[in-house]
């Protein structure tokens, strides 16, 4: 029986690379599952609306590409094989959300935030600085996250326009996944964050959302 393939380091560098093109290149991203709401009809909805939705699901998309930017730094630096697998596996699944958010803003006729390769820089430096301390604290990092990402979609939820069933139904599946993940990264040996670590976070996240509600 032929032993798994072991990848170098410079290989993994290259596989992220190509990652990284696919979450930031609009249409770049493919999901595997189909949208929550592909056979839901469009709705009528004023300007000021439309726009409104379409800054929700901006954040949103961006949070995407910060998860994504995240699990890849992780996958990078982490010292335990299953460990990696598991962050390469979460990272697949995410792709889902990214490619969801980006077609609900192309039908809200809006695009993804300008500021994305900032984000996803940022992002990526940080699961790569969690990886390197230990696989404990980056399993930790991704249960904080998840917990962060989970309060921002019910806030979402709670705006949305309940006539908008599009774009609910695409929340609420991503709410579903996000608590998810952030169980499997507990019960897979991560520790629960300190509150002032929470906050800190929490403070990143808003100013992240700040920014790119409107670009």
């Amino acid at each position: 029986m032929n032993s798994p393939r072991r990848y170098s380091f410079v290989d993994r560098l290259l596989t992220q690379a190509d990652q990284s093109l696919r979450t930031l290149v609009p249409g770049a991203a493919h999901a595997n599952r189909p949208s929550p709401s592909q056979h839901m009809a469009n709705v009528p909805m004023d300007e000021p609306e439309r726009q409104h939705i379409a800054g929700l699901m901006r954040i949103n998309h961006t949070g995407e590409v910060c998860a994504q930017a995240l699990y890849q730094g992780q996958a990078l630096t982490a010292k335990l094989p299953d460990v990696r697998t598991k962050m390469e596996r979460a990272a697949a699944e995410e792709i889902d959300h990214l490619a969801w958010c980006a077609q609900r803003l192309s039908e809200l006729n809006s695009q993804p935030s300008v500021l994305n390769p900032l984000f996803y820089g940022l992002s990526f430096g940080m699961g790569a600085a969690a990886g390197l301390i230990s696989d404990r604290v980056s399993l930790g990092f991704v249960a904080a996250t998840e917990q962060l990402v989970e309060r921002h979609l019910d806030d979402h939820l709670a705006e949305l326009p309940e006539e908008d069933i599009k774009s609910r139904a695409i929340l609420e599946q991503m709410r579903m996944d996000e608590i998810e993940h952030g169980a499997q990264a507990l019960e897979a040996g991560g520790m629960v964050f300190p509150e002032p670590v929470k906050a800190a976070m929490t403070l990143l996240s808003s100013l992240m959302t700040k920014a790119t509600y409107r670009i």
